[in-house]
């Protein structure tokens, strides 16, 4: 049996509602699974009217089947008429929010295998009164998951984070051993039980340049990350560093590894896309529940052009597929 995958619309002034339609609408997707857009059906009928998207947009009825229609479970249709693409919008940020809770609760119920969310602006979700720095942190409190992983995940590398969405200046601050080892030991069951590596092994980044130079250039590496290595070495998990990440990635030594552990946001996020920006999967390991996202943001940009590439939202769906019929 397909297993049914929750696909949310994001910010429905940005790419969102049209990568997850066009996507939903791919014969090879339908192949795979049922897809179900959750959302404003009217956003979804207006995206296909204004970029001519052909498909019939029908709503969803449970127990889900499959059927030539792309099915939508109609949630926040209040809100769909404020579209103003480009734009940033209480409105936009409240639906992509409701839109996010129901695909949680679909989950949960066991009415869908795994969700998929198409991007959100992190400003217009505050505007609409959630308090959560991005959409990992939103799901994991939803789904009651006490512990998280960001992960990317391309052909190239898989590589998962220490702090997400922080400003620079609080990433020190925000470095614990107790972290490091926690999301190390995240990404190992990951690496085995989603990924099926059968001898997972993880590199370790430092913070500073050349990993603080034995103390030289900060004492991180030496008052937490290499005492978080060796509690993990001596659990058992395969795992080396820390190293400096411009030599590491530099000279493609993450070849060699299962998975990285980056110590802040853009120190792993900008080799990934880097290597293969366009189908980059954003993976929250550690949840209740499956949960894969597009690597990419809203593309203000380009919304409403009908010009957005669909790449990533594809490679999403597929791990969602994947990793929802692996026990």
């Amino acid at each position: 049996m397909k297993p049914t995958i929750a696909i949310t619309l994001g910010d429905f002034n940005g790419i969102g509602p049209e990568i997850a339609l066009k996507a939903a609408a791919q014969p090879s997707v339908r192949k795979m699974c049922i897809p179900l857009l959750v959302g404003p059906k009217n956003v979804f009928e207006h995206v296909s009217d204004k970029l001519k998207i052909r498909v019939k947009i029908e709503k969803a009825v449970f127990p889900w089947s499959e059927r030539k229609s792309v099915p939508v479970v109609d949630v926040g249709d209040g809100l769909w008429a404020d579209i103003r693409y480009g734009e940033t919008s209480r409105a936009a940020g409240k639906s992509a929010g409701i839109a996010i809770e129901k695909a949680v609760e679909l989950c949960i119920t066991g009415k869908a295998a795994a969700m998929v969310t198409a991007p959100v602006s992190k400003e217009a979700i505050q505007l609409a009164g959630y308090s959560f720095p991005g959409q990992t942190e939103m799901i994991a409190l939803l789904s009651r998951s006490n512990k998280v992983v960001m992960m990317l995940v391309s052909k190239e590398m898989r590589i998962g984070l220490v702090t997400i969405h922080t400003s620079l200046r609080s990433v020190p601050g925000g470095l614990t051993k107790e972290k490091i080892v926690e999301k190390a030991t995240l990404i190992n069951a990951s690496l085995a039980a989603n990924f099926k590596v059968a001898s997972p092994s993880i590199a370790v980044l430092g913070l500073n340049p050349h990993a603080g130079e034995n103390g030289l250039l900060g004492s991180e590496e030496n008052d937490i990350i290499r005492p978080a290595i060796q509690e993990l070495k001596s659990s058992g998990i395969n795992v080396s560093g820390p190293f400096s990440a411009d030599a590491f990635f530099g000279t493609g030594a993450y070849k060699s590894y299962g998975a990285i552990l980056a110590m802040y946001h853009d120190q792993g996020l900008i080799p990934v896309k880097m290597s293969s920006f366009g189908t980059t999967v954003n993976f929250s390991a550690g949840l209740n529940i499956i949960r894969t996202s597009p690597g990419h943001g809203t593309a203000f940009d380009i919304a409403g052009k009908g010009k957005a590439d669909i790449s990533s939202m594809l490679e999403a769906i597929k791990y969602a597929v994947s990793f929802s019929k692996r026990p």
